[in-house]
């Protein structure tokens, strides 16, 4: 299955990726995602001045607005993708 770097506080994200076979990192820093096929955070820690200089090589999608469930099933779509 696939590395997954879920920031800290999505513990309900974090948990039904574990339970779907995925390898979860928590995102405490930014070098955090190295290796990561995905990353998922919360969306509370918005890029005001629109930086993007990451180096991340997987998709990031921004759990903000959506459910376990919704989160989870677009993870799996990116992941298809890959």
């Amino acid at each position: 299955m696939a590395k997954i770097g879920v920031e800290e506080t999505l513990t309900d994200i974090r948990q039904q990726l574990q339970n779907q076979g995925h390898e979860i990192v928590d995102l405490r820093q930014e070098e955090d995602s190295n290796g990561c096929d995905c990353c998922v955070v919360s969306g509370q820690d918005q890029n005001m001045m629109n930086i993007q200089n990451t180096a991340l090589q997987g998709s990031v999608i921004n759990a903000h607005g959506f459910n376990s469930n919704e989160v989870c099933d677009q993870v799996e779509q990116k992941l298809a993708q890959q």
